[in-house]
């Protein structure tokens, strides 16, 4: 199929709709029909003419949301100058994208089990955050390169920030009637890492 505008539009329409409809009801329960009644479509036939199967739709929607997610970090920890201006805008940026975008983070959350490996094994959070945890070591060795950053071990402490972002997920996503103060949060995250990686 050509990749025009209106199609890209309606991809887009799609994937929005799709994402709105798996944060809402679940994985098992966001059908064609769902999605088709969300997105405002005539019928199904509209979703299976840009998209092969649910489970291309379903990979489509994991890499917009894995490719915005890494464009608003990036660009934010590729604005800073030190090192730790970088593990500072990581850590805000991550959390700023969550509480912009919980629908998207909720239906990554729904769709992460149903997902399998080139191998065939089933995707798990840590296998799901791990390119991350990647970038996140080389940030921080970046740092002890430099002199700025104290001696640790940056597998162990990227690990540790990658579990601080994830709980602020679970967080929004399973405590929002409770009172739970995401600005402290952010603060304290900043400045608990920041201070755990200073020489």
């Amino acid at each position: 199929m050509e990749r025009t505008f209106t199609n890209e539009a309606r991809r887009a329409q799609i994937m929005r709709a799709a994402i709105d409809t798996i944060a809402e009801l679940g994985y098992a329960k966001a059908s064609f029909a769902r999605i088709t009644e969300k997105a405002g479509l005539s019928g199904p036939r509209m979703i299976s003419y840009h998209f092969a199967d649910k489970d291309d739709l379903i990979h489509e929607i994991l890499m917009y949301v894995l490719t915005a997610g890494a464009r608003f970090i990036n660009e934010r920890v590729e604005a800073a100058d030190t090192p730790v201006g970088k593990l500072r805008a990581y850590l805000e940026a991550n959390l700023q994208f969550l509480r912009e975008h919980p629908n998207d983070v909720a239906a990554l959350t729904e769709i992460g089990p149903h997902l399998r490996t080139a191998a065939d094994r089933p995707y798990t959070s840590v296998s799901a955050q791990e390119v991350s945890a990647q970038s996140l070591e080389k940030l921080l060795a970046q740092g002890q390169t430099s002199g700025e950053f104290r001696d640790f071990d940056v597998r162990s402490m990227a690990v540790l920030i990658r579990g601080a972002v994830d709980g602020a997920a679970r967080r929004l996503r399973d405590e929002a009637d409770f009172d739970f103060d995401f600005d402290a949060y952010v603060r304290e995250a900043v400045t608990t890492f920041t201070r755990a990686v200073a020489r």
